[in-house]
């Protein structure tokens, strides 16, 4: 072999090289800018102190905005449609005092930092409303699925084991 071919061979394995290396650089970027996204949407049974809010809430602990892609609400374990105005009138209807509602919707946006009740009573007090805690940490689970602003992720939030 000449130096010419030596030369050659040379320049074509540090090209070759070169783009794997760029190649994977690239790759680990878009990682990183779609973990730098990624929202978190977590579901809490909260009970404050008595008069004030008790009920479930949701936060997006993650660095990045939820785009709510559907809801699925079961009450007693039985699927009774989507977390919206009709299910939870349905499932408000039979209480004694009626819970404070937030829907989500397809489409909804969840903020980084948000932190809202999906349903809750204002004034909450155990020795009367026992009925309502039972209600929401033990009868009724609403699953959350949603995604980044990339999509196509199909992340999903459940509710806390009681």
């Amino acid at each position: 072999m000449n130096s010419d071919t030596v030369t050659a061979i040379s320049a074509t394995a540090i090209a070759l090289g070169s783009l794997w290396l760029g190649y994977s650089q690239i790759r680990a970027t878009r990682l990183h800018n779609r973990q730098s996204v990624r929202p978190l949407i977590q579901q809490r049974h909260t009970m404050a102190y008595a008069g004030h809010k008790a009920g479930i809430r949701i936060v997006n602990a993650g660095l990045g905005p939820a785009i709510v892609t559907k809801t699925v609400v079961r009450l007693d374990g039985e699927e009774i449609g989507q977390w919206d105005r009709q299910t939870s009138d349905r499932i408000s209807a039979p209480l004694p005092v009626r819970p404070f509602v937030y829907a989500l919707s397809p489409g909804a946006l969840v903020l980084a930092g948000q932190s809202t009740f999906l349903f809750h009573l204002e004034h909450f007090s155990m020795a009367e409303h026992s009925w309502f805690w039972d209600l929401v940490t033990q009868r009724l689970m609403i699953e959350i699925h949603y995604e980044s602003l990339y999509g196509g992720e199909n992340f999903t939030a459940m509710p806390p084991q009681s």
